[in-house]
């Protein structure tokens, strides 16, 4: 496989591609259109130096995925939101033509207005996001790990007690949200988006056909770098050691932007390396996948193209990675 550096994201019915800096989100409507929108992503790290250094750019490159992730998720979903607006709306005797006149006006009106709360938004819900996931995925499964101190007075084996107990809660959450329908099809979004980035790095033209029968599981997939999250905070702990309960959760929060930079590279050399190495340190990544990537069907798999070709010239990828011209 040649790296094409595409990443990716599912949303609500749809798939967002980024290429350097700039993304396209293709959305399947309510009504069966796919819209496609191209935008350039500004980054909130205003030193862009930090977004290149090794083992440094993966925490600041983690926050502006978190932003922009947020960002997109609440875009998808306000075309069903508008949906069920226009619905309740047409379903009002008498009042469909003034409600559309409003509705035109209050949009043109307010747009910068607009932009503003939902850039506020964007950001708040990011950081909410943030905080809960600490809390749920690094410190509670170090205040469950103290309930066996009395039990257990060895140091290092409450770490791999920790370590089993981060690691159920993480894939416990993946298998119960797994439940929901709109995730499921969220799931199934996903492996359209690895599907894509599978065929264009095996050297296949973009299409419906190709895009069916190439990996739904992918190294460089956001899955696998949590996984890394969870696993290399555990073991920077074996050579940090704090005495009282306070200063031990400031050390797992503290070390958060390490353990990104270190999770990053790995990620980082794991799309563009097929060595053996790498192929086992993938391994675990690739089959928690199998939990969190569905397959797609067709509909899917056409969103997810269209969002590829808005930010990416995969023909001339094609032509200068494997030599050859589209078939």
């Amino acid at each position: 496989m040649k790296s094409s550096n595409i990443g990716g994201q599912a949303v609500l019915e749809g798939v967002m591609m980024k290429s350097g800096e700039d993304y396209a989100v293709a959305i399947r409507k309510p009504d069966g259109e796919i819209e496609v929108k191209k935008e350039t992503y500004t980054s909130i790290i205003k030193w862009k130096a930090l977004t290149k250094i090794p083992f440094i750019r993966g925490a600041f490159n983690f926050v502006d995925s978190l932003v922009l992730g947020t960002k997109i998720l609440n875009y998808s979903a306000s075309f069903y939101v508008e949906e069920e607006e226009e619905t309740e709306t047409l379903g009002k005797d008498n009042a469909k033509e003034s409600a559309t006149t409003v509705q035109t006006q209050s949009k043109t009106d307010n747009t910068s207005a607009n932009k503003a709360k939902d850039s506020i938004i964007t950001v708040l819900t990011t950081i909410v996001a943030f905080v809960f996931a600490i809390g749920i995925f690094m410190v509670l499964p170090y205040l469950l790990t103290e309930l066996f101190k009395g039990i257990v007075k060895s140091y290092y084996l409450r770490l791999v007690i920790e370590a089993m107990i981060r690691l159920s809660i993480f894939v416990g959450y993946i298998v119960l949200i797994s439940l929901m329908k709109d995730i499921r099809r969220l799931y199934m979004y996903h492996g359209a988006e690895h599907k894509c980035i599978s065929c264009i790095e095996t050297g296949l033209d973009l299409n419906v056909e190709n895009v069916q029968k190439s990996s739904k599981e992918h190294k460089r997939c956001g899955t696998s770098f949590m996984l890394f999250v969870m696993l290399v905070g555990i073991l920077l702990l074996f050579f940090i050691q704090v005495e009282t309960m306070w200063m031990r959760v400031l050390v797992r929060i503290a070390l958060l932007p390490v353990i990104a930079g270190i999770s990053y590279e790995i990620i980082k050399w794991a799309g563009s390396s097929d060595s053996k190495i790498v192929a086992l340190l993938s391994k675990p990544g690739l089959m928690l996948q199998k939990l969190t990537t569905k397959e797609p069907d067709e509909g899917m798999i056409e969103v997810a193209i269209q969002a590829v070709e808005a930010i990416f010239d995969w023909r001339e990828y094609q032509e200068e990675h494997f030599g050859r011209e589209e078939k």
